[in-house]
Protein backbone atom coordinates (compact mmCIF):
# COMPACT_ATOMS: atom_id res chain seq x y z
CA UNK A 1 0.00 0.00 0.00
CA UNK A 2 1.56 3.50 -0.75
CA UNK A 3 -0.08 7.05 1.02
CA UNK A 4 -2.49 8.90 -0.69
CA UNK A 5 -0.85 12.04 -1.84
CA UNK A 6 -3.95 14.77 -0.78
CA UNK A 7 -2.43 17.75 -3.02
CA UNK A 8 -1.93 15.41 -6.20
CA UNK A 9 -4.93 15.94 -7.81
CA UNK A 10 -6.35 19.91 -8.62
CA UNK A 11 -3.80 20.70 -6.04
CA UNK A 12 -5.84 19.20 -3.35
CA UNK A 13 -8.73 21.53 -3.86
CA UNK A 14 -6.78 24.52 -2.52
CA UNK A 15 -7.27 27.92 -4.23
CA UNK A 16 -4.99 28.03 -7.04
CA UNK A 17 -3.59 30.89 -5.23
CA UNK A 18 -2.56 28.97 -2.50
CA UNK A 19 0.21 26.17 -1.86
CA UNK A 20 -1.18 22.22 -0.90
CA UNK A 21 0.96 20.91 1.91
CA UNK A 22 0.61 17.33 2.32
CA UNK A 23 0.17 16.59 5.94
CA UNK A 24 -0.30 13.07 7.20
CA UNK A 25 -1.46 10.41 4.48
CA UNK A 26 -4.43 11.01 2.54
CA UNK A 27 -4.71 14.62 4.40
CA UNK A 28 -3.41 18.13 3.51
CA UNK A 29 -3.28 21.65 4.54
CA UNK A 30 -3.97 24.87 2.08
CA UNK A 31 -1.53 28.03 2.87
CA UNK A 32 -2.85 31.45 1.06
CA UNK A 33 0.38 32.35 -1.26
CA UNK A 34 2.04 35.10 -0.27
CA UNK A 35 0.70 38.65 -0.58
CA UNK A 36 -2.74 36.66 -0.21
CA UNK A 37 -5.21 36.03 2.72
CA UNK A 38 -7.95 33.72 3.13
CA UNK A 39 -8.57 30.06 4.47
CA UNK A 40 -6.46 28.72 1.22
CA UNK A 41 -9.57 27.10 -0.02
CA UNK A 42 -10.60 30.74 -0.91
CA UNK A 43 -7.84 32.94 -0.88
CA UNK A 44 -8.24 36.66 -2.26
CA UNK A 45 -5.41 39.59 -2.86
CA UNK A 46 -4.65 41.98 0.28
CA UNK A 47 -4.93 45.30 -1.05
CA UNK A 48 -2.22 47.10 1.32
CA UNK A 49 -4.21 50.80 -0.20
CA UNK A 50 -7.31 49.44 2.34
CA UNK A 51 -5.11 50.12 5.59
CA UNK A 52 -3.54 53.25 6.57
CA UNK A 53 -3.49 54.45 2.51
CA UNK A 54 -0.80 51.98 2.18
CA UNK A 55 2.00 53.57 4.15
CA UNK A 56 1.43 56.31 1.73
CA UNK A 57 1.63 60.33 2.78
CA UNK A 58 -2.28 60.98 3.45
CA UNK A 59 -1.80 63.99 0.75
CA UNK A 60 -0.81 60.85 -1.71
CA UNK A 61 -2.74 58.54 -4.02
CA UNK A 62 -2.69 55.03 -3.29
CA UNK A 63 -2.44 52.29 -6.38
CA UNK A 64 -2.24 48.25 -5.59
CA UNK A 65 0.13 47.04 -8.57
CA UNK A 66 -0.11 43.46 -7.25
CA UNK A 67 -0.64 41.19 -4.36
CA UNK A 68 0.19 43.05 -1.22
CA UNK A 69 1.61 45.31 -3.00
CA UNK A 70 1.44 49.46 -4.03
CA UNK A 71 2.41 52.67 -5.29
CA UNK A 72 2.30 55.93 -3.76
CA UNK A 73 2.00 58.91 -5.89
CA UNK A 74 1.43 62.17 -4.18
CA UNK A 75 -1.55 64.06 -5.20
CA UNK A 76 -1.57 67.09 -7.44
CA UNK A 77 -0.33 70.59 -5.82
CA UNK A 78 2.34 68.42 -3.75
CA UNK A 79 5.95 67.08 -4.50
CA UNK A 80 7.85 63.94 -3.20
CA UNK A 81 8.40 59.98 -3.02
CA UNK A 82 5.02 59.44 -2.52
CA UNK A 83 5.21 58.42 1.16
CA UNK A 84 6.31 61.94 1.73
CA UNK A 85 4.45 64.79 0.02
CA UNK A 86 4.91 68.15 0.20
CA UNK A 87 2.93 71.02 -0.56
CA UNK A 88 3.84 73.34 -3.74
CA UNK A 89 3.48 76.93 -3.29
CA UNK A 90 2.66 78.26 -6.63
CA UNK A 91 4.05 81.07 -5.27
CA UNK A 92 7.38 80.14 -4.76
CA UNK A 93 8.26 79.82 -8.51
CA UNK A 94 7.81 83.16 -10.58
CA UNK A 95 5.94 84.80 -7.87
CA UNK A 96 3.47 82.60 -8.89
CA UNK A 97 2.96 84.43 -12.92
CA UNK A 98 1.79 87.34 -10.71
CA UNK A 99 3.54 90.71 -11.58
CA UNK A 100 6.77 91.75 -9.92
CA UNK A 101 4.95 94.46 -8.53
CA UNK A 102 2.51 92.21 -6.93
CA UNK A 103 1.59 90.09 -4.14
CA UNK A 104 0.95 86.57 -4.96
CA UNK A 105 -1.42 84.58 -2.20
CA UNK A 106 -1.89 80.91 -2.31
CA UNK A 107 -5.32 80.47 -1.46
CA UNK A 108 -5.98 76.97 -2.73
CA UNK A 109 -4.29 73.65 -3.98
CA UNK A 110 -3.08 75.14 -7.68
CA UNK A 111 -4.84 78.55 -6.49
CA UNK A 112 -3.34 81.86 -5.96
CA UNK A 113 -4.40 84.98 -6.40
CA UNK A 114 -2.28 88.51 -7.65
CA UNK A 115 -2.63 91.74 -5.80
CA UNK A 116 -0.85 94.63 -7.05
CA UNK A 117 1.22 96.34 -4.60
CA UNK A 118 0.79 99.38 -3.11
CA UNK A 119 1.30 102.57 -5.46
CA UNK A 120 0.36 100.32 -8.30
CA UNK A 121 -2.29 99.06 -10.39
CA UNK A 122 -4.06 96.92 -12.73
CA UNK A 123 -4.97 93.10 -12.37
CA UNK A 124 -2.13 91.26 -10.65
CA UNK A 125 -0.54 90.16 -13.42
CA UNK A 126 0.09 93.59 -15.21
CA UNK A 127 0.56 96.25 -12.37
CA UNK A 128 1.78 99.44 -13.56
CA UNK A 129 2.90 102.59 -11.18
CA UNK A 130 3.12 105.94 -11.63
CA UNK A 131 3.01 107.23 -15.55
CA UNK A 132 6.61 108.48 -14.73
CA UNK A 133 7.84 105.39 -13.79
CA UNK A 134 5.89 103.64 -16.77
CA UNK A 135 8.42 105.69 -19.56
CA UNK A 136 11.43 104.34 -18.23
CA UNK A 137 9.69 100.87 -18.23
CA UNK A 138 8.95 100.90 -21.56
CA UNK A 139 11.10 101.08 -24.39
CA UNK A 140 8.78 103.65 -26.86
CA UNK A 141 8.94 105.65 -23.94
CA UNK A 142 12.22 105.39 -21.88
CA UNK A 143 13.95 108.41 -23.87
CA UNK A 144 11.50 110.97 -23.42
CA UNK A 145 11.81 109.92 -19.83
CA UNK A 146 16.26 110.42 -19.74
CA UNK A 147 15.13 114.06 -21.71
CA UNK A 148 13.52 115.02 -18.56
CA UNK A 149 15.46 113.75 -16.01
CA UNK A 150 18.04 115.08 -17.83
CA UNK A 151 16.33 118.40 -16.97
CA UNK A 152 15.17 117.73 -13.46
CA UNK A 153 11.52 118.31 -14.81
CA UNK A 154 9.52 116.48 -12.14
CA UNK A 155 5.81 118.09 -13.38
CA UNK A 156 4.40 114.21 -13.30
CA UNK A 157 5.95 113.34 -10.53
CA UNK A 158 2.80 114.62 -8.57
CA UNK A 159 -1.08 112.80 -7.98
CA UNK A 160 -2.07 114.37 -11.18
CA UNK A 161 -4.00 113.25 -13.52
CA UNK A 162 -2.06 113.83 -16.45
CA UNK A 163 -2.44 112.60 -19.79
CA UNK A 164 0.89 112.35 -22.08
CA UNK A 165 1.67 112.35 -25.68
CA UNK A 166 4.90 110.89 -25.82
CA UNK A 167 6.90 110.60 -28.79
CA UNK A 168 8.60 107.37 -29.96
CA UNK A 169 11.88 106.66 -28.86
CA UNK A 170 13.56 106.58 -32.34
CA UNK A 171 11.71 109.94 -33.37
CA UNK A 172 13.34 111.29 -30.38
CA UNK A 173 16.97 109.92 -31.19
CA UNK A 174 16.71 110.52 -34.73
CA UNK A 175 15.24 114.03 -35.39
CA UNK A 176 18.25 116.80 -35.60
CA UNK A 177 16.05 119.44 -34.02
CA UNK A 178 16.31 117.70 -30.62
CA UNK A 179 20.07 118.53 -30.20
CA UNK A 180 19.09 122.13 -31.36
CA UNK A 181 16.62 122.57 -29.28
CA UNK A 182 19.08 121.24 -25.99
CA UNK A 183 21.93 123.59 -27.26
CA UNK A 184 19.45 126.90 -27.30
CA UNK A 185 17.67 125.75 -23.48
CA UNK A 186 14.51 124.96 -25.40
CA UNK A 187 13.91 121.17 -24.49
CA UNK A 188 12.02 122.20 -21.24
CA UNK A 189 9.13 124.03 -23.56
CA UNK A 190 8.98 120.88 -25.97
CA UNK A 191 9.14 118.57 -23.53
CA UNK A 192 6.10 120.21 -21.50
CA UNK A 193 4.15 120.69 -24.91
CA UNK A 194 3.57 116.87 -24.67
CA UNK A 195 2.16 116.93 -21.55
CA UNK A 196 -1.56 117.88 -20.12
CA UNK A 197 -2.73 118.51 -16.83
CA UNK A 198 -5.70 117.92 -14.69
CA UNK A 199 -6.91 115.14 -16.74
CA UNK A 200 -6.41 111.63 -17.61
CA UNK A 201 -7.90 111.29 -21.01
CA UNK A 202 -8.11 107.86 -22.34
CA UNK A 203 -8.20 106.92 -26.12
CA UNK A 204 -11.96 107.33 -26.42
CA UNK A 205 -12.11 110.74 -24.31
CA UNK A 206 -9.56 112.27 -26.86
CA UNK A 207 -12.65 110.94 -29.65
CA UNK A 208 -14.89 113.70 -28.24
CA UNK A 209 -12.84 116.72 -27.79
CA UNK A 210 -11.34 118.39 -30.74
CA UNK A 211 -8.55 120.59 -28.11
CA UNK A 212 -6.44 120.50 -25.06
CA UNK A 213 -3.44 122.82 -23.47
CA UNK A 214 -0.36 121.76 -22.76
CA UNK A 215 1.49 122.34 -19.63
CA UNK A 216 3.50 124.62 -21.85
CA UNK A 217 0.68 126.35 -22.38
CA UNK A 218 -0.37 125.87 -26.32
CA UNK A 219 -3.34 124.40 -28.02
CA UNK A 220 -2.97 120.61 -29.04
CA UNK A 221 -5.32 119.98 -31.92
CA UNK A 222 -6.89 116.58 -31.87
CA UNK A 223 -8.94 115.26 -35.09
CA UNK A 224 -10.38 112.04 -35.76
CA UNK A 225 -9.91 110.97 -39.07
CA UNK A 226 -10.15 107.40 -40.60
CA UNK A 227 -9.86 105.56 -37.55
CA UNK A 228 -6.80 107.46 -36.11
CA UNK A 229 -6.50 109.94 -33.64
CA UNK A 230 -3.69 112.69 -35.18
CA UNK A 231 -2.52 115.41 -33.02
CA UNK A 232 -1.56 118.96 -34.74
CA UNK A 233 -2.82 117.52 -38.24
CA UNK A 234 0.27 115.71 -38.24
CA UNK A 235 1.49 113.19 -35.07
CA UNK A 236 -0.68 109.99 -34.88
CA UNK A 237 -1.23 108.13 -31.98
CA UNK A 238 0.24 104.94 -32.44
CA UNK A 239 0.06 102.96 -29.04
CA UNK A 240 -2.85 104.33 -26.11
CA UNK A 241 -3.86 104.02 -23.15
CA UNK A 242 -1.31 102.85 -21.04
CA UNK A 243 -2.86 103.47 -17.74
CA UNK A 244 -0.77 104.56 -14.79
CA UNK A 245 -1.76 105.70 -11.09
CA UNK A 246 -1.87 109.34 -12.07
CA UNK A 247 -2.76 109.60 -15.70
CA UNK A 248 -2.28 107.90 -18.81
CA UNK A 249 0.11 107.66 -21.58
CA UNK A 250 -0.16 107.69 -25.54
CA UNK A 251 2.50 107.12 -27.85
CA UNK A 252 2.46 108.98 -30.78
CA UNK A 253 4.82 109.22 -34.45
CA UNK A 254 6.21 112.47 -34.43
CA UNK A 255 6.62 115.27 -31.92
CA UNK A 256 4.63 118.06 -31.11
CA UNK A 257 6.04 121.40 -31.37
CA UNK A 258 5.45 124.08 -29.53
Amino acid sequence: CSAIDACETSNGGCSAKAECRRTTPGNRACVCNAGHTGDGIVCIEINPCLENNGGCDRNAECTQTGPNQAACNCLKGYSGDGKRCTYISLCSQKNGGCSEFAICNDTELTERTCTCKPNYIGDGFMCRGSIFRELLRNSNTSKFYFHLEALSIKDIAGPGPFTLFIPRTDILNSDPRVKDWIAKGMMAQVLRNHMVGCASLLYNDLTTITNVTSLHGDLIHISYSQNSLILNDKAEIILSDVVGTNGVIHVINQILVP
